[in-house]
């Protein structure tokens, strides 16, 4: 079977999948956030950390809540670093220098996941678990919670409340998260994915040469890890590594997890709106955009005209052999058009458009389909935008889902908009200025420049895959990456939030002949051009220097 063959195969049985749990998940996740009624274990959570789950919150009192949960788990998670010695199975590694530590305490709890240090030799088993898989959790509940906030305000009228964001924290994570997780972790143990409390197991060579192979609970994590698009691998080389993902059952059960709830929030958001073909629009954007970068990806990987890849006959560089060209793209595709970052290939032997797929994929926001949560709200903020510049181009005040779009609501709109931009060409252009950056760069020229705008832009759009080349080892890439994914995570949602408490104190606005309907491909091709208008614009001049530079060289 050829390579193209075997990527065909695994690329329509994901979608089969995909298209068999959308609509039964779909309602399911629309069912959980609007239920009246409380397990006994979320009733027993609530009493313990006195939390009124009938009591709904305005939204600076949600916005509250998000941060102030997100803060408490930065501090606690740095904690169990540094404490790593005196906790158990810490296999008797250090304490995490606090650099580190603080990276990745935020890079976690933001649900970015990126790694500046070799998890099999710096983490032990309890904070992989207690501190890391934890947060895995965690961090996508929050995203979870925030999109249904935001959906909330398109649903209400005349309110200025958006629900109660302990009681979505909590339902997210138990009714959702957790059991699919758990079910997933054990399908990935059948696959063949390690589930060990070891340290490791020592091998002998055939020469009487001897050595560890590290182990982990890597199936437990790498569920979760998926699942809630997170991306933080056990292992060094992540879903490349034959720990985490063996074989091609094991890829596609992986793409699967990383697609499947972004991809049913849009029949949630569709079902809790009362109009279902409203999230049929958002997925078939989504879709169009994934497929687009697949295409783009896939075809330059297939055929590379770089000396290496000539002299070879393919571009299998930094590639497993057990997947090829067509499934690490399709992994590359859907890692980074999501907020997840794993990755089963190095993404710096991309080639020059190759690796400006993933890179596009980013700058876009990460809406194709985006992350747990993020996805939804995101692409939310851009059809506000459409919904904006369709309204200049007629003159009539924008409307979208019944609720006016005013001043507020298209600032909060733009804010959460442009925060991803700021940090990506602020935190590129003070990195090309300082004197110690092309040490820390694998290659010159446009694709050392690509590494660093990569970098910022996995920091900053919350996804936490890298181009190798790039160290990020010194002080300031440890703490300026640190503040990308903190400010692209929370200035976001802040906004949304905000937007989401303006829309919901409205009252519903009937549709007129005048109101542009947003369930066709009028509305799907406004907003299309509305996402590529916004990234082109942006990054184009940073594109042209970097990747697109490189394909023309």
């Amino acid at each position: 079977m050829s390579d193209t063959t075997a990527g065909l195969i695994q690329l329509g049985l994901l979608l089969a999948a995909l298209a068999a749990v959308y609509r039964p998940l779909g309602d399911y996740l629309a069912r959980v956030f609007s239920a009246e009624k409380h397990f006994k274990l979320e009733k027993g959570l609530y009493r313990l950390f006195r939390v009124n789950p009938d009591a709904e919150q305005r939204w600076p009192t949600y916005a509250a809540g998000v941060l102030g949960f997100s803060f408490v788990s930065v501090v606690l998670l740095y904690l169990l670093q540094r404490l790593q010695p005196l906790l158990p199975w810490d296999l008797g590694r250090g304490p995490v220098s606090p650099g580190v530590a603080f990276n990745t305490a935020v890079s976690f709890v933001t649900n970015t996941n990126w790694q500046s240090y070799v998890p099999e030799t710096t983490m032990g088993h309890f904070v992989q678990m207690a501190g890391l898989t934890v947060q895995n959790f965690l961090s996508a509940g929050v995203g979870l919670a925030v999109a249904m906030a935001v959906t909330r305000g398109f649903v209400r009228a005349k309110t200025d409340r958006l629900g109660n964001f302990w009681v979505d924290l909590t339902r997210g994570t138990i009714r959702v998260l957790l059991p699919m997780a758990f079910v997933f972790a054990l399908v990935l143990v059948a696959l063949g994915v390690v589930q060990s409390l070891k340290a490791g197991v020592a091998v002998t060579g055939p020469d009487g040469s001897g050595s560890t192979i590290a182990l982990a609970p890597a199936a437990s994590q790498e569920a979760i890890k998926e699942l809630g698009t997170n991306g933080g691998g056990v292992f060094n080389a992540n879903s490349a590594h034959p720990f985490e993902n063996p074989n091609a059952w094991s890829n596609l059960v992986q793409l699967f997890l990383i697609l499947v709830l972004p991809v049913s929030l849009t029949r949630a958001f569709g079902t809790l709106v009362g109009h279902r073909r409203q999230g049929y629009v958002l997925l078939g954007v989504m879709g169009l955009l994934w497929a687009a970068s697949l295409a783009l990806i896939w075809f330059s990987e297939a055929h590379a005209s770089n000396p290496a890849a000539l002299a070879a006959g393919a571009s299998m560089e930094g590639k497993e052999q057990r997947f090829g060209i067509g499934l690490t793209s399709l992994f590359a595709d859907t890692t980074t058009g999501t907020s997840t970052g794993a990755v089963n290939g190095a993404h710096d032997s991309l080639s020059g458009l190759g690796g400006g797929g993933p890179l596009l994929n980013m700058l876009y926001g990460e809406i194709s389909p985006g992350g747990v949560g993020t996805g939804l709200y995101g692409i939310l903020v851009l059809a506000i935008i459409a919904m904006f510049l369709a309204g200049l181009m007629v003159g009539r005040t924008p409307e979208y889902l019944g609720k006016k779009l005013g001043r507020r609501e298209v600032t909060c709109a733009a804010i959460a908009m442009l925060a991803m931009p700021a940090v990506v060409l602020l935190g590129s252009g003070t990195a090309l200025l300082l004197p110690g950056t092309p040490g820390a760069l694998g290659n010159t020229g446009a694709h050392g420049l690509s590494e660093i705008l990569y970098g910022y832009a996995s920091t900053g759009n919350n996804n936490g895959s890298a181009f190798g080349g790039l160290t990020a080892t010194s002080g300031w890439f440890q703490s300026s990456f640190a503040v990308a994914m903190a400010f692209g995570r929370f200035v976001p949602i802040l906004a949304v939030l905000c937007l989401a408490g303006s829309l919901a104190a409205q009252r519903k606005v009937p549709e007129t002949a005048g109101t542009l309907p947003t369930t066709g491909p009028l509305f799907a091709t406004l907003l299309t051009g509305t996402v590529v208008l916004v990234a082109a614009l942006t990054f184009i001049p940073a594109l042209a220097l970097g990747p697109i530079a490189e394909a023309l060289a």
